[in-house]
């Protein structure tokens, strides 16, 4: 049954509590037991699967059933039954529901706030925005290209007055095409992945590239929510900025974005929308992790612009290998979570790496 629980209110009500982000209850992403364990737990309209992704539950819903449905092809990710790199979007989700980035920044409504419907979604929320390209597309690919079951048909629900959203696979398609052959490509290359004569090794990298390139393609088609970010202040429009901007150099080292290591990159960012008056790393409310955090993105958004783009295009440049991506990975976590490890270092390590290409 998809329904809020206690917990979910309690959850809702952290945000205002305190500034640390909840993005795992038991071992799994929020709220999971509470989600549709098959399509059948979604609405159904005229034979045609009907989920409103403006409620919490029903978009969580659409990660659990597209990581229950593509599992017996991820072989090649490992035996874990965490180890698909589709984990990371519903932790994704999780953090953006406890640190408020759902609910209306308008405040002209209650939606997703304790004080209304806590598993609401704004749609004048622009994280909810640039996820529903990360969730309802790669959905409508599955779906078509069969993982949901012979035939089935989704028609997303749209809230009355909003026309912004494509909501079938062929409205999708005829909006974003691009995004919406990538993630074609990913769900095929699954099927095929099965007969592929490739070392583990270099089918998980092929996978985790098709799906890195899917991810990328929604990630710039969510351009169209650029308007939304006008609700926030200028520190929560520059940090969301850096945080697309981080996705190029986990998308270019093929991240294995399964639930442990997506835990481990997603609890220390920051548990609350940031103000006008936070200034990282000396936000007085917030962990040291998330200052540093803050900081990180920030210094690898402002290198990228004095340079022009040239750490973007030295960091792609670099991940030119199975070897290299590999060493990537390990280097954006030295970055990210060991607060000892130099900028510095980082510069010099990519622009040696490029050389080995």
């Amino acid at each position: 049954m998809l329904r809020p629980t206690v917990l979910g209110l309690l959850l809702a009500c952290a945000v205002s509590l305190g500034s640390s982000a909840v993005i795992l209850e038991n071992g799994a992403p929020i709220l999971w037991a509470q989600t549709a364990a098959q399509v059948t737990d979604l609405p159904i309209q005229n034979g045609i699967l009907n989920p409103d992704p403006w409620n919490f539950l029903h978009r969580m819903s659409l990660y659990r059933l597209m990581i229950a449905a593509t599992d017996p092809f991820m072989g090649s990710m490992g035996t874990g039954a965490t180890d698909s790199p589709m984990w990371g979007m519903p932790l994704q989700l999780g953090w953006m529901l406890t640190s408020g980035r759902l609910a209306d920044p308008t405040g002209t409504t209650t939606c997703g706030l304790q004080t209304g419907d806590t598993m609401c979604i704004s749609t004048e929320s622009w994280w909810a925005c640039e996820n529903y390209f990360v969730s309802v597309l790669p959905f409508l690919s599955a779906a078509q290209q069969g993982f949901m079951g012979p035939d089935v048909q989704v028609q997303m629900q749209v809230p009355e007055g909003v026309a912004d959203y494509c909501t079938t696979y062929a409205d999708c398609a005829t909006t974003y095409p691009d995004v919406m052959s990538k993630w074609d490509a990913f769900f095929q290359g699954l099927k095929s992945a099965a007969e592929s004569p490739l070392p583990e090794n270099e089918k998980k990298d092929a996978l985790l590239g098709l799906y890195w390139v899917a991810q990328m393609a929604s990630t710039y088609a969510s351009g169209a929510c650029n308007s939304k970010q006008s609700h926030y202040s200028d520190k929560e429009v520059s940090f969301a900025n850096s945080w697309l901007n981080s996705a190029e150099y986990v998308s270019a080292s093929h991240f294995h974005s399964n639930l442990e290591k997506s835990a481990m990159f997603m609890t220390p960012l920051p548990g609350r929308i940031l103000q006008a008056d936070d200034n990282a790393p000396n936000i007085s409310d917030m962990s040291q992790e998330e200052n540093h955090t803050l900081s990180i993105f920030s210094w690898m958004t402002n290198i990228d612009t004095l340079l022009r783009g040239t750490l973007v295009r030295l960091w792609k440049q670099a991940m030119c290998s199975v070897t290299t991506r590999e060493k990537g990975r390990e280097m954006l976590e030295q970055l990210l979570l060991n607060p000892s490890f130099a900028t510095s270092s980082f510069m010099s390590i990519v622009t040696g790496m490029t050389t080995s290409c």
